[in-house]
Parts: C-alpha cells; structure tokens; sequence
C-alpha cells in the first residue's frame, strides 16, 4: 500500500478565508464587478442627498422635526411600490395602483365618516376593494394575455373615475377616526422607541444566527461569527443614533403639545417589510414569482402555475395599494378627488426602481421599495427648500429616475458579460 500526500478538501482553510471580515468585502466587490450592484445606489444617493440638503439649509432640512416629517410623507409612496414590487419582479406594470390607493381610501373614509362604521370592518373593505381591483386586473393579464400595460392604463381612467364618482368632484370627505389618524400621527413613547430599536437588533442577530445554523448543517459556506457581529454593531450603532435622534423635542411649543419619539409608521412599515420579505425570500410562492420574472417559458415548462401566479402578485400589488390609501387618508385627515393621483404613481415606481428593482423582472427586494421611497421623499422634501419652482422638482426627479434605470440596465448587461 502506498501513501502520499492527501489532497487538501476545500473546508477549512479556504472556507475561513471567505468568511472572514476582510473575504466579505472582497466578495462584496466581487459582486459589484459582476453588475449586481443591489441598493448601493439607493444608499449612496440618499446619503449624498441627505448631505446636500443638509449643507444648503442646516436650520429646515436637517431637524428631527423635519426628519419625522420625511418619514411621513414617503409612507403612502412606499407601501404603494412595495405592491408593485411583486407585479414588476414579474415583468409587468400596474399604472392604475395609485388610483386604486384612491378608491381604497375612498371606500375607508365613505364608511367611517358616513356610515359611521366601525373602522376595524371599513379597514377590511378598503384592503378587500384594493385585492379585489388587483385580481382583476391580474386575470385579464394572465387569461387574455392583454399585456399588462394596457390593461393597467385602462385601470388608471377607470378607477380615477370611480374615485370622482364616490369623492365627487372638487369635494373632500373628512377622516376624523382617531386610529386611523394616529397611524401617521402619533409617535411611540420615548421608552417603547428603545424597546423598539432592542427588538430589531436582536431579531436581526436571531435571524442571521439561525440562517447560518442552517446553512451550516446543509453543507452551504457560511458567514464567520465576526461578519455577523460586524453587521449586528452596524444596525445596533444606527438604531440607537436614530432613537436618540427622535426622542427629542421636536414640538414648536412643548408646554402645548409635545413631540418625543419615532413616528408610529416605522413599526407599521417594519411589519410589512418582515412578512413580505419572508413570503418572497422563503416560501415556494416567492421562488416561483422569481422564476416566472427570469424566464416565464422556463417555469410554465417547470409546473409552475404562471397564470396563478400573475393574478396573485396583481392582487398582493393591489392590496398593498390600498394600504397606502389608508395611510394618504391618516396624513391628509381625509381624501380628495386628488388622493392617489397625480404624480402618485410616478413616484411608486421611480422607488422600486431606485431602490433596486429591475424594469425587466426577476430581480428585485421589498426593501427596495423603502430604499427608494426615501430617496424621493427626500427629493419632494429638500428641493422646495431650495427652489420653489416645481419645473425644477419635477425635471431632478425624472433624471434620478432615468439614473436609476440606465444602472439597472448596465448592471444587467455586465451581468450577462460576465456570466453571473
């Protein structure tokens, strides 16, 4: 019997290389190479903006108050893009979900305001009225194969129209339920804000743990034990600035009414972004919305249910729609023929793309949605400080838009170079 030198296996040595600190950077940039730049433009753009608005008005822009102010402005817009997330991982398009926000809050405010209606029932109506506009939306797309463009544009008439007929023209129906209003406009106790902040961290830390425990016990390479810390101080370290941050006064006069602590919309947003991560990032649901998006042919020919699928990422967009109703209703007091309008829409999908979702399907996150909805809130909300001329807002906004898709479109194509 002869002996020799045994080939080294690919665990340890290499293993611990890559999951070190230093290998996950060098990994990240390998990533970046290969096009699959994620949200780091998002976070890159909001940070430059942030900075910028700062710079130029240090006494408006960069204030808790006006912080607090952001966050409310750019709710309704994010939960409106996070619907249509599912509907652009796709490959498609919903022109009509900022009019189904519209109705939805129409429907909530008729029920509430003139029938007096219990809000938990007229909650349940208007979410059922945006899921319902959505699935039938999404059945005409996957059984007629009408593409999703027109028959959402048809969508976009119609429900502005329904909107005028519920609203009427040039009226205003008033929301004075204090639930729904305290959804935009009460804050957590300073106290519930630290308890808040602790949950994320150690939620994150929890998850990230058992994910690696996971992958570990089926063979997969793993995070080494620094990178998850490395992680955990980051989020830990930014929890804490922004509590500390939004646990100050931040009322024009406290002796009248104070204003202390994180808007209520970041644990209502928090809710929404772990349920939907978990339904599109762990659940069969979620790989096949992603298969259907990458190559449609490839999934019908896997067993995948396509049609099925449309409808349900159509009825989830038109859902979350109506959510994003509810949230224009709590930080108007109120809808107008206007609510949902505008440049509602235009704005939803500018942030799922800004934020990283891809035009073309099959790529894209629910955090993409907040990400981007961030950077044009902050657009919205530092421009008019600077220049009141709305020309001006308008033409910024359309080329970060228009910035956002050209990087989605080289990332894409540095990926098919590449072969990632």
């Amino acid at each position: 019997m002869t002996t020799g030198t045994a080939v080294p296996t690919p665990t340890t040595e290499g293993e611990a290389a890559d999951s070190s600190i230093g290998g996950a950077v060098r990994a990240y940039v390998d990533k970046l190479r290969g096009g699959d730049v994620g949200s780091l433009p998002a976070v890159l753009g909001f940070v430059a903006l942030v900075i910028f608005f700062s710079a130029m008005r240090p006494d408006s822009f960069a204030s808790t108050r006006n912080a607090a102010n952001l966050l409310n402005q750019a709710a309704p817009v994010i939960f409106i893009a996070i619907g249509l997330i599912f509907i652009l991982l796709l490959g498609d398009i919903d022109l009509a979900a900022g009019y189904t926000a519209g109705v939805g809050a129409a429907v909530l405010a008729v029920l509430i305001t003139q029938h007096h209606i219990a809000w938990p029932i007229a909650v349940l109506a208007c979410v059922a009225t945006g899921a319902v506009i959505g699935a039938f939306q999404g059945t005409i797309v996957a059984w007629l194969n009408i593409p999703s463009f027109v028959v959402t544009l048809a969508g976009f008439l119609a429900f502005q129209g329904v909107l005028l007929l519920i609203v009427g023209e040039g009226g205003t129906i008033g929301v004075t339920q204090d639930t729904i209003l305290s959804i935009m406009n009460k804050n957590l106790s300073p106290v519930l804000g630290w308890v808040l902040s602790a949950i994320i961290v150690i939620g994150y830390a929890a998850i990230a743990l058992f994910g690696s425990a996971t992958r570990r016990r089926a063979g997969l390479p793993v995070a080494s034990s620094a990178v998850i810390g490395a992680k955990v101080a980051a989020l830990a370290v930014i929890m804490i600035v922004v509590t500390i941050l939004f646990n100050q006064e931040r009322a024009v006069n406290p002796a009248i009414k104070s204003l202390k602590g994180i808007p209520m919309i970041v644990p209502f947003t928090l809710v929404f972004l772990l349920a939907l991560t978990f339904l599109l990032g762990r659940t069969a649901f979620g790989r096949h919305v992603y298969a259907v998006g990458g190559n449609t042919e490839a999934a019908r020919r896997a067993g995948i249910n396509v049609g099925a699928i449309k409808i349900a990422c159509f009825t989830i967009g038109g859902f979350m729609a109506s959510v994003g109703g509810i949230l224009f209703a709590s930080y108007n007091n109120g809808v107008s023929p206007t609510t949902g309008g505008s440049s509602t829409l235009l704005y939803a999908v500018g942030a799922a793309v800004i934020g990283g979702t891809s035009l073309f399907g099959g790529k894209g996150r629910i955090i993409d949605a907040i990400l981007g909805g961030l950077v044009v809130a902050v657009i919205q909300n530092g421009l008019p400080l600077i220049t009141q001329k709305s020309g001006i807002q308008f033409i910024v906004t359309g080329a970060v838009l228009l910035l956002a898709a050209s990087v989605d479109a080289l990332s894409r194509r540095r990926s098919a170079a590449t072969g990632r």
